[in-house]
């Protein structure tokens, strides 16, 4: 069989030998990947920041002055200063989203840091405040005079499940910023940004 060239094929070769050329190196793919799925657990960080918010809202409420009768009639028990702690990490976000876009191996590893103070700490701290709650829950059939109800369900369950979510955001964020770390640092990216 002959070889024939065409105007965008090199003289001698019948196209196959590009396999070999074309091929993107391992951690510039493990950076996509992970860039991407970054931006999605910040994205989810986001979405849980406007649930807290909501519940932060009684209290904003009343430090602006404003009375809204259908707020105050839900009765949203006081926040908490963790509550307050954890909405302070969504503006670490932002380093996260900078360091993406840059490949910024310092600022990734201050988002890292910024996720284990400031989101974990407090997530942490509220484990261990309504673990009794939902222990007393779990262990007593219907006496549920002992521990704290809103709306009728149990106060620190409906924190369990916030937490739940909270943590596997903040843990998968963690992993994916640390696989970019190891991704860019195998590249030999000499970004200090």
């Amino acid at each position: 069989m002959s070889v024939r060239s065409s105007a965008h094929q090199a003289f001698g070769t019948d196209g196959s030998d590009f396999s070999h050329r074309q091929k993107v190196a391992t951690q510039y793919q493990l950076s996509v990947i992970n860039k991407s799925r970054l931006k999605w657990c910040i994205f989810f960080h986001y979405l849980l920041f406007f649930v807290m918010l909501a519940k932060l809202s009684a209290d904003i409420l009343d430090f602006l002055d404003i009375f809204i009768l259908e707020i105050e009639e839900l009765q949203i028990p006081q926040a908490l200063w963790w509550e307050w702690i954890w909405c302070i990490g969504l503006p670490f976000s932002y380093l996260g989203l900078k360091a993406i876009r840059e490949n910024g191996i310092k600022r990734i590893k201050h988002y890292m840091m910024s996720v284990i103070i400031v989101c974990f700490g407090p997530i942490l701290y509220a484990l261990i405040y309504y673990s009794t709650d939902v222990w007393t829950y779990l262990r007593s059939n219907d006496d549920t005079t002992s521990i704290q109800m809103w709306q009728g369900l149990p106060y620190g369950v409906l924190w369990y499940g916030f937490i739940l979510l909270a943590s596997q955001v903040h843990l998968f964020s963690l992993y994916f910023a640390w696989n970019l770390l190891v991704a860019w640092k195998a590249k030999g990216i000499k970004h200090l940004n």
